[in-house]
């Protein structure tokens, strides 16, 4: 199946660009996440549609050097995307960002990132470590070239940037330290092993377009009888602004080193989310519209989507 933003009416050729990056990045987050396929054939059989509504990114935090949601931030600014909205979640330490495109058919970026210094001293010593071996950020010169963005899509800076993402930022860390970070952090642990690799793409309900699939609990309950395993609770009430779910997170191998020699082991890596957009009235219009921001404390709990099962 061609990828879902491929499929977005680009008006010049930055948003091109765009789209083929957002696609690639689909390409390995479908290719990982069996539940997507699922997805896929499901809304292929119900005559359905999947737009996506959001993708997620996660960061650590840092000073020296300076990471955090700028290490990706840029790139989505220099393409186009602006900061719509600040959430923080202190009891997991985490700051978030979401960004919105004024081509409203793009999806959401949220990004996230963990304030390093607010963990405990053997915690920071773990990340600080990592960090410090990440690589050079995304060039100046680079990102003028993704904002002045003109002609057919480069392959060459389409590369480039995917490898941003698709790219370990950092040295491989030690599996004894993965296992003690994700006993203060699961987030932390999780970025340490996938990097900027993508943690979820979205499905918006509204846009699903059949009445076989026309909210979320019909959607949940279509994937749960194909055999996906689905969170048992729905985050937001009937009728309100914004409704979420999500299917259980894969686990894949992924690389570390063990006493300094190349391994790999099994962790959780992303799961598919499902969001469901009310109505909101525009306190300074007056005018009815989709509600498109995000709720603190029902991200909250999807953060917890990928915790590794009987870690604490």
């Amino acid at each position: 199946m061609d990828g879902p933003h491929g499929r977005i009416a680009a008006a010049n050729d930055k948003e091109k660009f765009l789209a083929a990056l957002f696609d690639q990045l689909w390409d390995r987050y479908r290719s990982r996440v069996a539940y997507v396929r699922d997805y896929e054939r499901m809304i292929a059989t119900a005559g359905a549609t999947f737009v996506n509504d959001h993708i997620a990114f996660r960061t650590i935090a840092s000073q020296q050097p300076t990471t955090g949601i700028v290490s990706l931030s840029r790139i989505f600014e220099a393409l186009g995307y602006v900061a719509a909205g600040a959430y923080q979640f202190p009891d997991k330490n985490l700051s978030s960002t979401h960004f919105q495109h004024p081509n409203q058919q793009f999806p959401k970026i949220f990004i996230s990132e963990l304030r390093s210094w607010e963990l405990s001293e053997s915690a920071q010593a773990i990340l600080a470590k990592t960090v410090r071996g990440h690589r050079a950020p995304l060039s100046d010169a680079n990102l003028a070239r993704l904002y002045r963005v003109d002609g057919k899509v480069c392959d060459e800076l389409l590369d480039l940037v995917v490898a941003q993402f698709h790219d370990l930022p950092w040295d491989l860390p030690e599996q004894s330290e993965v296992t003690a970070l994700n006993a203060e952090s699961q987030f932390g642990a999780w970025v340490l092993v996938h990097g900027y690799n993508v943690n979820h793409f979205t499905a918006l309900i509204n846009s699903q377009g059949t009445p076989g699939l026309a909210d979320i609990e019909l959607t949940m309950a279509a994937l749960t009888k194909a055999g996906v395993p689905i969170k048992n609770e729905i985050e937001g009430t009937k009728g309100s602004k914004l409704r979420q779910s999500a299917t259980e997170a894969v686990k894949i191998d992924v690389g570390v080193r063990d006493q300094g020699k190349r391994t790999t082991m099994p962790w959780t890596y992303a799961y598919f989310e499902l969001a469901e957009r009310g109505e909101i009235t525009d306190g300074e219009t007056g005018r009815r519209g989709r509600f498109e921001g995000f709720l603190g404390p029902q991200a909250t709990n999807l953060f917890e989507m990928t915790r590794v099962k009987g870690a604490q």
